[in-house]
């Protein structure tokens, strides 16, 4: 059992990082590092050790905002429909579409992530592309000026995995650091401070990450060793770690080990172990916990009755 669990959080790990996303592709900039984390899946499901071993494994990928969609297709092209009033969509308009549209000139393309008015894409060279909102510096692009079309994020390659929170952006590297920009009032880019970043700086004190997340103006993170990492907006207790008081730079969720992936809501955070158990902490007014209650947790608390889970997602509330 424990060799099937370090088997199966190696596996979901490496896809996390590497990504499953086109038809036989990886975009990870460390393709020797990953065959040695390949070797090692050993009894992982074979649907899980199919999209590790970069076989065909054709899943678009897809994300959500407020109120717009993005999708990446197995040609490597982004597609949105939605709301477009900040230029989410990239088609080069404010023009709400109600099917989808092609993002103007975008090729390559191996993961999208959607804020609340932004929007990212990351590329199979590991460089990361913006457009949408912009107030807070979420684009990375040096600027705080809205973009209707994908500019490039300032500065950063070897990247693995992106995602959006309502005005901040996170992007984790090859290296398993994790690096940040947008809006920082809460301490949600996690560089002990609360000033806006307009370009992308490195998340204080983290290292070994395999995984990252964002709700609205928090962040989280999982490490290669199972643990949790949170950091940002507090209010509702969703950095998991027994108190409600923001954090400028990165705390241990309390009480979990065994984290293969992190996923947030607005206000709530979740976390899959790989005994395939669901743990989620933070708001609770809508029963988003799944807990049989309506409660605010401030530590992780098991999802009632639910095992064998290998995947999951959270919306707003």
């Amino acid at each position: 059992m424990e060799r099937r669990r370090s088997s199966l959080r190696l596996a979901l790990s490496l896809i996390l990082a590497v990504g499953c996303t086109r038809t036989g592709e990886t975009r990870s900039p460390e393709p020797e590092e990953l065959g040695k984390l390949v070797q090692q899946v050993g009894t992982a499901p074979s649907s899980l050790q199919a999209c590790v071993t970069n076989a065909p494994c054709a899943m678009p990928l897809i994300a959500a905002g407020s109120a717009h969609t993005l999708m990446v297709k197995s040609d490597g092209t982004v597609w949105a429909w939605g709301n477009n009033n900040s230029g989410q969509l990239g088609d080069g308009t404010t023009t709400q579409r109600p099917t989808a549209v092609q993002v103007s000139g975008l090729t390559g393309m191996s993961a999208v992530a959607a804020g609340y008015y932004h929007s990212l894409a990351l590329k199979s060279d590991g460089t990361v592309w913006a457009w949408g909102h912009n107030l807070s510096g979420q684009l990375g692009d040096g600027t705080t000026t809205q973009r209707l079309t994908p500019v490039p994020v300032s500065g950063l390659t070897g990247v693995v995995a992106v995602a959006a929170g309502n005005s901040h952006s996170l992007a984790l590297k090859g290296d398993g650091t994790v690096w940040a920009w947008g809006g920082n009032f809460y301490g949600q880019l996690g560089d002990g401070t609360w000033t806006n970043r307009s370009t992308p700086l490195q998340v204080s004190g983290l290292t070994g990450v395999v995984a990252i997340a964002s709700g609205y103006f928090h962040s989280l993170a999982v490490k290669g060793d199972g643990t949790v990492f949170a950091w940002g907006h507090n209010q509702y207790g969703q950095l998991g770690d027994g108190t409600t008081t923001q954090q400028v730079t990165p705390m241990a969720v309390s009480g979990l080990a065994g984290v293969v992936a992190v996923a947030s809501g607005g206000y709530h955070a979740m976390a899959l172990r790989d005994d395939g158990t669901l743990w989620v902490w933070g708001v609770n007014t809508n029963g988003q916990l799944g807990d049989g209650t309506t409660g605010q947790r401030t530590t992780p608390t098991a999802v009632a009755g639910l095992m064998g889970a290998v995947a999951m997602a959270a919306g707003s509330t």
